[in-house]
């Protein structure tokens, strides 16, 4: 499973030696899922932010991205508190969990092929603990097709789309959304409105279950 000391990727492990050298009090490591083990609902993100999770060490703590996705977990009865504070915080996640297709900061947030292949392995594990009929929610195109690759389907198969559906064969049910990014939120690509609409779904879901 994951693995905290992990540099298979050479560029990642590098980028994070010289981010550490930069900013020594940041986490700068491989990012752990976080939430519940048990969860029925996997979020699978892109990667850590330079100020956010490889900051903190918590997916989606610490920058913009998370406010918005931490504030509708908490809506829709996933958080125990709307806001993501830091890793040691008392915020518990409930029947969630949260994960990203690349556990270590790329270089300007785009991770290559490589890497993301690199990583899969481990997305692959995490999926495959899921019971049969438990939600993913894919942020963005590059999890949506991470999730696709740890699940052996082909990528033509199963459009991106944002609040896109898809059942799987290997039982799990994926839900797409548009990354909850600042560039994202403040071009109105995608709004709070149209984000709740898709954790309204992954509830509805789960209580089919």
């Amino acid at each position: 499973m994951f693995d905290l000391h992990c540099c298979r990727c050479d560029r990642l492990a590098a980028f994070l030696d010289q981010t550490r050298q930069d900013h020594p009090d940041y986490h700068c490591r491989p990012v752990a899922p976080f939430g519940d083990p048990a969860a029925r609902l996997l979020l699978v993100g892109l990667a850590p932010g330079m100020h956010g999770a490889n900051a903190s060490g918590r997916p989606f703590t610490g920058d913009h991205a998370g406010i918005l996705l931490y504030q509708t977990l908490h809506r829709y009865g996933f958080a125990s508190r709307a806001e993501s504070v830091a890793a040691d915080d008392d915020l518990q996640l409930f029947d969630c969990r949260i994960t990203n297709a690349v556990k270590c900061l790329p270089p300007q947030n785009k991770p290559q092929g490589v890497e993301i292949n690199n990583c899969n392995h481990y997305l692959s594990q995490e999926l495959a603990s899921l019971e049969k009929g438990a939600v993913v929610l894919a942020l963005g195109c590059i999890a949506h097709n991470a999730v696709l690759k740890a699940s052996g389907q082909k990528l033509k198969a199963f459009a991106f789309g944002h609040a896109a559906e898809h059942r799987l064969p290997n039982g799990l049910r994926l839900l797409d959304s548009y990354h909850c990014s600042r560039y994202n939120t403040q071009t109105k690509r995608l709004t709070t409105a149209m984000f709740e609409q898709v954790f309204a779904r992954a509830r509805e879901l789960l209580q089919t279950l």
